[in-house]
C-alpha cells in the first residue's frame, strides 16, 4: 500500500493516472531484485540484499535518440557516472541505471554492453552511460559485488511503463530510509498539461528529522535500530515531458533538493543526495554517434522561463510524496549479521498526521 492508500495525501497537486514517473509518455521502469542467505556476513557469499533499476527515458533506444538533460548535487558523497559530459552537452543519451556503490561499474559496463549488442554491423559505438548509487553495505554484502551483467540485461528487458514496484526492490533493495527501511518511490504531478514523474532510490536521513506534510513526526515514533543515520545517500530522477533545454532541466533537478528537505533530509556530510531530470518534448535531437550525420541546424521548443514555476512546485512535491512512498511500502527486512531495519506502518503515519 502506497501513500494515498493510507490516506496520507502529500501537497495539493494533482498526480497523473499511475502517480509514478512512467506517468511520463514513454518513460519506463525495470528492476532486478536480489535477496538471498541469512546470519553473518561472509564477503563474496552473502546476505545478498542487493539489484539494479533501469530507468529508459522514452519508447525508443535511449542511446540513438537523447534528450535534454540536467545535474545537480546536494551533497556530492557519492557517484553519477557520465557526469561530465551530460553537464557539458546537456544531453541523455543512455538509459539510467540505479545500483549499490559497489555495482556502479559492472552496471555502466553492461548498458554499454547492450548498446553494442544492438548496433548496426560496421557501426563503431560511444557511449558513457548514466548510473547512480547509494550504498546498501549495513544490509547487504556489498562487496560481494553480487550484482552480474546479467541482472542488469534482465531490468533493462522488464522495464515497463505503468505502475511500478516500490520499496525493497531493484538498486533500493538493501537501502535504509530515516532509519526505517528504504528503497525505490515514485510520484507524479500534471501541470499546465504536462507531466512531471519523479523516482527516488532513499537510502538517508534520521530517524528524528523524518518529517511528512510539514509534520515531525520522527521525533514521535521509536528510536531507529539502524547504524550511520544521516550518512546515507539519495539519487532521484525527475522526467517531464515539458519543452525544456538544459539549464531548465538542470534546475528542475536543483528542486528535487527542496522535496528532500521538506521530508528531513539535510544533504548531511556523508550523504550523497543527486538529481538528475531529462525532458522528452523534444525528440529530434541528432544521435550521439561517431558516424552521424547531423543536421546543420535543427529547431527545438521551449517552455518560457517565466511560465516554469508550476514545474518547480510538481517536482519539490512529488519528490516529497516519492520518498514517503518508499517509507510506507518498503517492509521490515533482515540482513547481514542479522541486522532488522523495520518498515514504516502506513497507518500508523496516518495517524500521527491527523
Amino acid at each position: 500500500m502506497r501513500a494515498r492508500d493510507h490516506g496520507v495525501i502529500v501537497g495539493s497537486g494533482t498526480p497523473g493516472p499511475h502517480n509514478a514517473i512512467t506517468d511520463v509518455p514513454g518513460v519506463r521502469v525495470g528492476h532486478t531484485t536480489l535477496i538471498s542467505g541469512e546470519g553473518p556476513r561472509v564477503v563474496g557469499s552473502g546476505p545478498v540484499r542487493t539489484g539494479v533499476t533501469v530507468v529508459l527515458p522514452h519508447e525508443g533506444s535511449a542511446f540513438d535518440e537523447p534528450v535534454y538533460a540536467g545535474l545537480h548535487w546536494l551533497n556530492g558523497n557519492g557517484e553519477i557516472t557520465g557526469m561530465a559530459f551530460l553537464r557539458e552537452y546537456g544531453i541523455l543519451g543512455s538509459p539510467i541505471g540505479l545500483t549499490n556503490t559497489g555495482s556502479v561499474g559492472v552496471v555502466r559496463d553492461a548498458l554499454v554492453e547492450i548498446e553494442v549488442g544492438a548496433l548496426r554491423k560496421g557501426a563503431v559505438s560511444w557511449s558513457l552511460p548514466v548510473v547512480g548509487e547509494t550504498w546498501d553495505g549495513s544490509l547487504n554484502d556489498i562487496d560481494g559485488q553480487h550484482v552480474t551483467a546479467a541482472h542488469v540485461r534482465e531490468a533493462y528487458a522488464r522495464a515497463s511503463g505503468g505502475p511500478v514496484e516500490e520499496g525493497s526492490v531493484g538498486g533500493g533493495t538493501g537501502m535504509i530510509c530515516h532509519g526505517f527501511k528504504g528503497g525505490v518511490g515514485t510520484a507524479s504531478r500534471v501541470v499546465d498539461g504536462y507531466t512531471v514523474g519523479v523516482l527516488v532510490q532513499a537510502n538517508h536521513g534520521r530517524r528524528d528529522r523524518l518529517t511528512v506534510n510539514g509534520v515531525n513526526v520522527g521525533r514521535w515514533l521509536p528510536a531507529s535500530p539502524a547504524p550511520y543515520e544521516g550518512a546515507g545517500s539519495i539519487i532521484g530522477i525527475v522526467a517531464t515531458d515539458a519543452p525544456l533545454l538544459p539549464h531548465q532541466c538542470r534546475r528542475l533537478a536543483q528542486r528535487a533538493g527542496l522535496g528532500v528537505a521538506r521530508t528531513g533530509g539535510a544533504g548531511e556530510n556523508s550523504s550523497g543526495d543527486g538529481f538528475l531530470c531529462f525532458a522528452t518534448g523534444n525528440r529530434n535531437l541528432p544521435a550521439n554517434a561517431l558516424d552521424a550525420d547531423p543536421p546543420r541546424t535543427y529547431q527545438v521548443t521551449v517552455l518560457a522561463d517565466e511560465h516554469i514555476d508550476p514545474l518547480f512546485y510538481a517536482v519539490i512535491e512529488a519528490t516529497e510524496e516519492a520518498i514517503v512512498n518508499v517509507l510506507v511500502t518498503a517492509e521490515t527486512m533482515t540482513g547481514a549479521d542479522g541486522l532488522t531495519i523495520p518498515g514504516l506502518d502506513g497507518a500508523v503515519l496516518a495517524n500521527l498526521l491527523t
